[in-house]
């Protein structure tokens, strides 16, 4: 007779990104500059779109709460990320990894159908303007952030909850430096192939039907503005969408290995991607928006303005 011992785990360790103590170091204050400037420039434009009444409107809305899942996002990693970089072992409790796997998955969603609802937003205000004020309402913009969310909530819970019901038997240790599906599924012992259908399937349905409403709202956009008489209302048009393509483009293109199966799943390749689109692309967007954004960029100079010379 055969007896197969199964150690139950309470705890992972994570790798993280490097196990060079100098190396480390020099993450540590590479990463804790790139968070800080996440979070302000993140809350600030927040507080900016609170503040002018001229930003009330359904695009600002929306990069409103890009930049709140922006946040979270970030806040979900890096506080965590920094401190293990300064540890020798990183562990991780085992119902913080699910926490933190299931807060991963809902504003990475969040934020994938977001930047959809942005494209509709450009798609209405370039092809139908004189019916933008009725079409977006507030009661609609509203619930279609509501929907996103939901969405997210959903669909990382089914996830999150799928995931922590495989046997983690053989090992512990993430070669990660967070709770991330991927690395998960490909560390179980047990059978993940229905794991991998949930994901591609899900996947398919949230990051692939975003991808696709994307890209039909632009080729609308673009056949209106081809079809613009007039250079400069061509050029504004342009400048209306460059952000947000700008923003979708460095998004989505980080995602493809959610699509992978777990024979094709590459480590390094995934800690490369995973440091690109949760600590990178968080403090990239607001800068994208402010940077490119008349409007943004009036409202700062306003503030600043009044703070300078209150009188």
């Amino acid at each position: 007779m055969t007896f197969e011992i199964i150690t139950v785990f309470t705890d992972f360790v994570l790798l993280g990104l490097s196990g060079r103590q100098d190396v480390q170091q020099g993450l540590f204050a590479l990463f804790f500059l790139v968070y800080g400037i996440t979070v302000i420039a993140n809350l600030g434009m927040i507080l900016l779109i609170k503040l002018d009444s001229r930003l009330h409107t359904p695009m600002y809305y929306f990069m409103s709460n890009l930049s709140f899942c922006d946040i979270c996002y970030s806040t979900i990693i890096s506080p965590k990320m920094l401190a293990d970089f300064l540890l020798k072992e990183k562990r991780i409790p085992c119902n913080l990894c699910a926490l933190q796997m299931y807060f991963l998955g809902v504003f990475g969603d969040t934020e994938c159908l977001i930047l959809a609802v942005m494209a509709y937003d450009c798609y209405v205000a370039i092809c139908n303007p004189l019916l933008y004020t009725t079409t977006m309402s507030t009661k609609l913009y509203i619930q279609l952030v509501a929907v996103a969310y939901a969405v997210g909530l959903v669909d990382s819970a089914v996830h999150t909850s799928c995931t922590f019901q495989l046997s983690f038997c053989n090992s512990n240790v993430i070669n990660h430096f967070s709770c991330d599906l991927p690395p998960l599924l490909a560390l179980s012992c047990s059978d993940t192939s229905i794991n991998e259908i949930l994901l591609f399937i899900f996947s398919t349905l949230v990051i692939g039907c975003s991808i696709f409403h994307i890209l039909l709202s632009y080729c609308y956009i673009i056949a209106t503005i081809c079809r613009m008489n007039s250079a400069e209302g061509r050029r504004k048009a342009f400048s209306t969408c460059t952000s947000h393509l700008m923003a979708v483009a460095i998004f989505h293109g980080t995602l493809f290995m959610y699509f992978q199966p777990s024979s094709l799943y590459s480590m390094d390749t995934d800690k490369m991607a995973s440091v690109f689109y949760t600590v990178v692309i968080p403090m990239l967007n607001p800068l994208i928006y402010s940077l490119r954004n008349k409007d943004v960029k009036g409202a700062l100079k306003k503030v600043i303005n009044i703070n300078l010379w209150p009188g």
